[in-house]
C-alpha cells in the first residue's frame, strides 16, 4: 500500500477511534457534563455525529457512508475494552511504584501485558485500514490527511 495511502487511513480510523473508543470513555467535566464514563446510548449518539463531521468533511457517498460505519464502528467497539485494560495497568503500575519495595518481576510482568495489548490495537486498526483503504478515493483520503494533520481538531468534530 502506498505510503500516502496508510497515511491517511490511519488518520481516519486512528482519528475516528481515539476520538470516540478514548474519548466517549474518559472522565467528563467540561460544560456542565456529567463526571464519569458514557452509557451506551450516549456513546453511540457521540459517535454517530462524529461521523457524520467525518463524511461531510471528506465528501463521503451514502454507498460510502454505509460501508465505513460497520469497519468504524467494529474497530472503535474492539479498542474500548483495550483501553480501558490498559487504563487500569497505568493505575496498577502506579500502585506497584508507590510500594516501599518496588518489584521488578511484577512491574516487568505488567510491561509485558500492555505491549500485548498495544499489540492487538494495532493488528485491529491496521485490519481496519486495509478494510477502509477499498472504500475511499485518493482525493477523499488527501482531504482526511488534511483534516486530520490539524493539532486536536479531530477531538472537536
Amino acid at each position: 500500500m502506498h505510503k500516502s495511502r496508510r497515511f491517511a487511513l490511519a488518520a481516519v480510523l486512528g482519528g475516528a477511534a481515539a476520538a470516540t473508543s478514548f474519548g466517549a470513555f474518559a472522565q467528563r467535566g467540561h460544560g456542565g457534563r456529567h463526571h464519569g464514563p458514557m452509557d451506551p446510548a450516549q456513546f453511540e449518539q457521540h459517535l454517530e455525529r462524529r461521523l457524520k463531521h467525518l463524511y461531510v468533511e471528506i465528501d463521503a457517498t451514502e454507498e460510502q457512508k454505509q460501508r465505513l460505519d460497520p469497519i468504524i464502528k467494529e474497530t472503535v467497539r474492539e479498542l474500548a475494552p483495550l483501553r480501558r485494560n490498559l487504563h487500569a495497568a497505568r493505575g496498577e503500575a502506579l500502585e506497584l511504584l508507590s510500594q516501599d519495595r518496588v518489584d521488578a518481576a511484577a512491574l516487568e510482568a505488567l510491561r509485558a501485558r500492555q505491549m500485548q495489548l498495544t499489540d492487538e490495537a494495532s493488528r485491529k486498526v491496521t485490519r481496519a485500514l486495509v478494510d477502509a483503504s477499498e472504500v475511499l478515493n485518493p482525493q477523499q483520503r488527501r482531504k482526511l490527511a488534511a483534516h486530520f494533520a490539524q493539532p486536536r481538531r479531530w477531538r472537536h468534530a
